[in-house]
């Protein structure tokens, strides 16, 4: 593998494009240091041409969000012959549909919370479910767009304040803890709560140094944390995810016994300095660079 030329691509298209440009670089350098031949390519509209031209053996798609993390880019490379890291077509595209995702892992006896689809114009007329309520796009990550709407709060939905399609996920409001785990090749590798330096675990507290404490491992009972990697563990194999994947949960432990609720799943999880699955997998053993030479020992065409 070690003569392997592998094109690490970051950047892309999507809202999430400058943490893609982070995760992208991190694994070049990541993969230079273990000897590998890297070509890392800022993807644009020519990313075909650009992948023609380079002629590597492997990708490593360090993309987020759309385009790039939800079939298309796969899709792509399947064309291309040009084995990849993380999950397939339609893993991806299923996996960065949350409607779709729900259904999928609703179908294996994993809770999640109540909800529906809505149209925009059907929220700009004015709350389409009782306070509290979580609102997000259907089809984004990393926390873009979402909203969390508590009665009291002078929020409405607005031409300016909404730029993220006419669809929109509702879900009732889970009260408790913000619970992640990450799965390496169909195994949990552990379990961390994220503790929000101030209100929810959006974007800004994601990706800002200081925005959240990363509580590894969660301070679970065992059977707690046994119980929400199992989860984890389900979802990433009936959803169809190979490699790495994450799936976050909130942990309602208001009312007794606690009770894990999935929200969504990240076939290709952030790799930044500040990510969750890389503190898992170095927490279960696994360094940076060895996580990331597993992906792309990984890395093929299919399913």
């Amino acid at each position: 593998m070690k003569n392997t030329h592998v094109a690490v691509l970051k950047g892309g298209l999507s809202a999430e494009r400058e943490v893609s440009l982070v995760s992208g670089a991190a694994c070049a350098a990541a993969l230079r240091a273990l000897g590998y031949k890297v070509t890392e390519i800022d993807v644009g509209d020519d990313i075909a041409e650009r992948l023609k031209d380079v002629k590597p053996d492997v990708v490593f798609n360090a993309l987020h969000g759309r385009f790039g993390e939800d079939g298309c880019m796969q899709g792509l490379l399947e064309l291309l012959r040009i084995p990849y890291t993380h999950s397939g077509v339609l893993a991806s595209a299923v996996a960065m549909d949350k409607p779709m995702a729900k259904r999928v892992v609703e179908a294996v006896g994993i809770r999640s919370p109540r909800g529906g689809i809505y149209t925009k114009e059907a929220m700009l007329k004015g709350d389409p479910v009782a306070r509290p309520y979580v609102a997000k796009p259907a089809n984004e990550g990393s926390s873009v767009g979402v909203s969390l709407v508590f009665e009291g709060d002078n929020f409405y939905f607005t031409e300016e304040n909404w730029s993220h399609g006419e669809s929109v996920l509702v879900e009732e409001y889970i009260p408790g803890r913000e619970i992640t785990v990450a799965v390496l090749n169909g195994k949990a590798l552990g379990v961390t709560e994220i503790r929000p330096k101030d209100g929810f675990y959006d974007y800004e507290n994601k990706y800002t140094d200081g925005g959240a404490v990363h509580l590894c491992p969660a301070p679970l009972s065992k059977a707690e944390a046994a119980e929400v990697m199992e989860l984890a563990e389900r979802a990433h194999k009936a959803l169809g995810c190979r490699g790495l994947s994450r799936s976050d949960f909130r942990f309602d432990d208001t009312k007794g016994k606690g009770v894990f609720y999935f929200l969504e799943i990240n076939t290709q999880p952030g790799m930044t300095p500040l990510s969750l699955s890389p503190e898992l997998a170095a927490h279960a053993g696994i360094p940076f660079n060895n996580l990331v030479e597993m992906l792309v020992t990984d890395a093929r065409l299919g399913e």
